[in-house]
């Protein structure tokens, strides 16, 4: 059950990451079809949440590195030790506090699907203390 939730979440992980990858290098608009709506950000606050300082980690952007993580953690379900995975989380969960706080704080911007990220990390981590620390 658990493999599933990690696989699922995963999953919506890997597509938040790869929406604003295609955005921030604009291989696309904000406005995708493939994207509902309501997530959707108008291009100029979808560019200044991508563009910010704190959007990137040595000049690379965040989702850039949720492609690199959620991937591994689909791939985590069936080739990897879980304490791998949890050493991710625990670096992206820290990570989308801080982002979180920015959004709510610094850049008042109400980007949904950065906070569905974030909450997805935070869920994801949970998972994984389970799995690491208190499955038989």
């Amino acid at each position: 059950m658990m493999t599933i939730a990690i696989l699922i979440l995963s999953t919506l992980g890997l597509w938040i990451s790869f929406y604003f990858t295609g955005v921030y290098y604009r291989w696309f608009s904000p406005h995708v079809g493939w994207v509902p709506q309501i997530c959707q950000l108008e291009e100029k606050s979808c560019l200044s949440v991508l563009q910010t300082p704190r959007a990137k980690i040595f000049g690379i952007p965040n989702s850039v590195f949720g492609l690199f993580v959620y991937s591994w953690l689909i791939l985590d379900c069936f080739f990897f030790p879980e304490w791998i995975g949890l050493a991710l989380l625990t670096a992206a969960t820290l990570r989308s506090i801080y982002l979180a706080y920015s959004l709510i704080f610094v850049t008042k911007i109400n980007c949904i699907f950065c906070f569905v990220s974030h909450v997805n990390n935070i869920m994801l981590w949970a998972i994984y203390i389970r799995l690491v620390f208190f499955s038989s």
